[in-house]
């Protein structure tokens, strides 16, 4: 290996790079010819732009940046090839994060991470082209989809329902994440596996204190699942716990596979990110092919946190109506009571699936239409045009107010709807006054609680029209 000088660091870590070769291991070292063949083709094609991004957010993680700029501007000169030989793949990495290497070794949770990223990356490529892309013109393509890509990743497994995906900001405060920790201590005690988006904050919080509890109650190969995309993966790279990550094509397809995986969901406080994964939840339980399937769904924090949730709440009622409300229960400041709640409600899980001989490790049952499936691409236009007025069912309601706050997360971390905001501004949302006002007052919330943005000072991707 040898390093050279790279005249710009993140913050806190040396200033040298390193060049390695490395060996794969888990579902990329047993690869036929032809197999290695189309993945060194996959990688070097158009993917490989895409690939060098996701591979550089591992090689950096545990940066305290949400800028999806940073890594590739101090790292400009890096660089990844998936080089092809018979004894199967080497990844060979050209003026890599020297902090990602000890001694001149790669961390072995950093190198599992990063071949995910080639797993991922390039099996997508070979198995979700533009030649299959019309299979994926209906609800059950799409979710069969998504099941393949979680098999691939080994995310799938046997045994009883013990998932909780826990959802939340990756800005929150130091109180705030201090108690996602304590959640995912009692979570961990109780013999629970956590999944998250896999990032800092919120998503880091719930896996740290569930390590402690796993520890203690003697618990062998715990699951600390990260489930990304490759637009969001720059701004919040996976952090130093997750032990097994899958990047999802797309949000949409990240969103489903959320819900398809958890026995059960919780959601600390957050941004638009997780008024964007509310409302896909919601708009998903509220149809009526869903009634009666049990989905524990718990909104949960510190006392502080407490008006948080009352303003999401009351939003959520103002758009959805009040039945909207009996999908989720309100716990604040009390981690033991979320955790014996969410056992509670994972056993009734349990008891459903055996009764309608539904797998354990695959919500197969779960009803999602096609239009929460289909990729959404916030252009100005998309938007603008979003129906966002009462008289419409609550679940289409749902619907367009998640793809809102998902182009309001575009806005504000994905390159390239950071890139649309520079060309031609803030988008422009229309809807009716009184959702428009809610709106409006809980983002202005968000961002004088610095739930948008890390560091530095937030300029709204976004404008409301009252």
């Amino acid at each position: 290996m040898n390093s050279a000088t790279d005249p710009e660091p993140l913050e806190g870590q040396t200033n040298t790079t390193v060049d390695a070769s490395l060996y794969p291991k888990g579902s990329l070292d047993i690869l036929s010819r032809e197999e290695v063949a189309r993945l060194r083709d996959a990688s070097a094609g158009g993917m490989h732009d895409l690939l060098r991004k996701c591979a550089l957010a591992v090689l950096t993680s545990g940066s305290a940046s949400d800028d999806p700029h940073l890594a590739s501007r101090k790292y400009a000169d890096f660089d990844i090839q998936v080089q092809q030989q018979d004894r199967g793949v080497r990844i060979e990495l050209k003026n890599a994060p020297a902090m990602a290497f000890v001694d001149g070794h790669i961390i072995r949770g950093v190198a599992d991470l990063l071949f995910a990223v080639v797993r991922d990356i390039a099996w997508t490529a070979m198995e979700m082209g533009p030649e299959d892309a019309q299979q994926l013109e209906n609800s059950a393509d799409i979710t069969d989809a998504v099941f393949r890509l979680l098999r691939h990743a080994r995310m799938l497994r046997h045994g009883d329902p013990n998932l909780v995906v826990c959802w939340g900001g990756h800005s929150i405060s130091r109180e705030e994440y201090l108690y996602t920790k304590e959640v995912g201590y009692e979570l961990g005690l109780r013999g629970l596996d956590i999944c998250t988006g896999c990032g800092p904050g919120a998503m880091k919080g719930p896996m740290k204190g569930a390590t402690i509890a796993h520890a203690k109650q003697r618990r062998t190969n715990p699951r600390y699942i990260g489930i990304t995309e490759p637009g969001i993966i720059a701004a919040e790279s996976p952090n130093p716990i997750v032990n097994n990550l899958v990047i999802m094509p797309d949000i949409e397809k990240r969103l489903e596979a959320f819900v398809r995986v958890a026995h059960g969901i919780i959601v600390f406080p957050g941004g638009a990110g997780t008024a964007e994964e509310i409302l896909y939840l919601l708009g998903v339980l509220l149809r009526e092919e869903n009634a009666g399937l049990p989905y524990p769904m718990i909104l949960t924090g510190p006392k502080d946190s407490a008006a948080y949730f009352e303003e999401i709440d009351r939003f959520i009622r103002l758009t959805l109506g009040e039945d909207a409300t009996k999908h989720y229960r309100i716990i604040v400041d009390d981690p033991e009571d979320v955790a014996r709640t969410m056992i509670a409600g994972i056993r009734k899980v349990r008891e459903y699936r055996i009764e309608h001989r539904d797998s354990f490790y695959f919500n197969w049952s779960l009803d999602i239409p096609l239009d929460l499936q289909r990729p959404f691409d916030p252009t100005h236009e998309a938007m603008a045009a979003l129906d966002l007025h009462h008289g419409r069912r609550p679940q289409d309601l749902a619907a367009d107010l998640r793809r809102a706050f998902s182009g309001i997360v575009a806005g504000n971390v994905k390159e390239a709807g950071v890139r649309r905001i520079h060309e031609r501004g803030p988008f422009e949302i229309h809807g009716d006054a009184d959702i428009m006002a809610a709106l409006d007052d809980m983002l202005r919330s968000f961002v004088e609680q610095r739930r948008m943005k890390i560091s530095g000072e937030y300029n709204p991707c976004y404008r409301v029209i009252r």
